[in-house]
């Protein structure tokens, strides 16, 4: 049935689809910051639900375990290298927004958390024997007492995980549902949601999970190398430079390269002008760390997914940087999403509409069913010329 049918046979139906089409996206807009978190957890967890749903063949079990073994780790070690950066800025810069009492965590506690030398002496042996982890606990209480940051977060992490877990599952069910009342099957409108799927998988599974694994491997690595850096030799603003080795990465070709190399370059120089060279092992050691651990094996593992090279690298740069600017912190995952559907229509879309070129008189089909295979064959047949009668005669004679 077509659009114009439908306006004129089912107008209040109609009416009532906008207007519950308008309520969805209103109570949307209210969360867009966990949709769009959401739809990033979904494309990063999608290849792994894809392996487990071939070997295991139960998407449920296969949605849950992708969301278990791939995005709860992952917000553990972003909330922990996140913790890391707070206490490096704090030092730095003495703002009391970056303070424990500001992150609803108890002092000693924050400050056992994000020294890495704690982690690795062997106080940190209280974390097997229950007492530091019952002071964590008297901490997580004393907060969710007096406040309610730890219960919101917690729920929003909740809705996010809820949300990509249903949609790995019912993923495909609803593309079928989809196609089939709507009849979009091998249309333009199909191509270009096909297009959309392929780079978004692209932008965020390849990108920006690039981006966030680096950053909290360099951020971990890099303050985890300072507890056994020579005196005076010791990263500069360790935590830092890992976060923005993990924004660098975004950065074609030369990537994390431009933070790590002049760090690098500065101990260096540093190491001989002051110490004579005898720390120049700790440089050689940072510089394999940096090229092995935090620069190859991140880009190893995920090059292989990698797929969509349509939307040009410069726009999507400016998306990266303009999108916490325009939007906050979800712009980073928005305007990407936002580019990928302008590009994709201008180089889908536009195309076929065939834009400057005279229309056919008598052509009312529409240009999305232009491509729709299904009433060509029909049309043909009904159009093929009438035999003549002379035709007939000079067939019998």
């Amino acid at each position: 049935m077509s659009l114009r049918s439908v306006v004129r046979d089912h107008p209040l139906w109609l009416l009532a689809g906008i207007v519950l089409l308008g309520a969805i996206g209103y109570i949307l807009s209210s969360f867009i910051g966990l949709v769009v978190v959401g739809l990033f957890v979904y494309y990063a967890a999608r290849p792994v639900y894809r392996q487990l749903v071939a070997r295991i063949g139960h998407p449920t079990i296969a949605a849950g375990l992708s969301i278990i073994t791939l995005v709860l780790p992952m917000f553990l070690l972003v909330g922990y290298a996140l913790l890391i950066v707070s206490r490096e800025l704090r030092r730095l810069t003495n703002v009391p927004a970056f303070g424990p009492r500001q992150l609803g965590i108890d002092p000693e506690t924050y400050s056992r958390l994000t020294d890495p030398s704690f982690l690795l002496s062997p106080a940190a042996q209280e974390l097997l024997t229950g007492a530091f982890s019952g002071s964590i606990l008297d901490s997580v209480v004393s907060v969710a007492e007096t406040a309610t940051t730890l219960g919101v977060i917690l729920i929003n992490l909740l809705a996010v995980a809820v949300f990509a877990f249903y949609l790995l599952r019912d993923d495909d069910r609803l593309a079928r549902w989809f196609h089939t009342t709507l009849d979009t099957r091998e249309t333009v409108f199909a191509a270009f949601l096909r297009s959309v799927d392929r780079d978004l998988s692209s932008i965020f599974f390849g990108n920006i999970l690039n981006a966030i694994i680096t950053g909290t491997i360099a951020v971990i690595a890099y303050s985890v190398l300072n507890v056994f850096a020579p005196a005076g030799a010791a990263i500069p603003a360790a935590a830092l430079v890992g976060l923005l080795a993990g924004a660098a990465s975004l950065i074609p070709i030369v990537g994390m390269k431009i933070i790590y190399v002049p760090v690098a370059l500065y101990m260096a120089v540093r190491g001989v002008l002051t110490a004579g060279g005898e720390s120049l092992w700790f440089v050689a050691l940072f510089a394999v760390v940096s090229i092995v651990v935090v620069d190859s094996i991140p880009d190893f593992l995920l090059r292989p997914y990698v797929s969509g090279k349509n939307v040009h690298i410069g726009s999507l740069m400016l998306a990266y940087i303009l999108g916490p600017l325009f939007f906050g912190w979800y712009g980073l995952f928005l305007m990407p999403a936002l580019l990928v559907v302008v590009v994709q229509f201008a180089m889908v879309v536009v195309p076929s509409l065939d834009l400057g070129s005279s229309p056919a008189p008598h052509d009312t089909q529409s240009t999305l069913q232009r491509f729709a295979d299904t009433g060509v064959a029909e049309r043909s047949a009904t159009e093929q010329p009438p035999t003549s009668a002379s035709d007939d005669e000079s067939g019998e004679t």
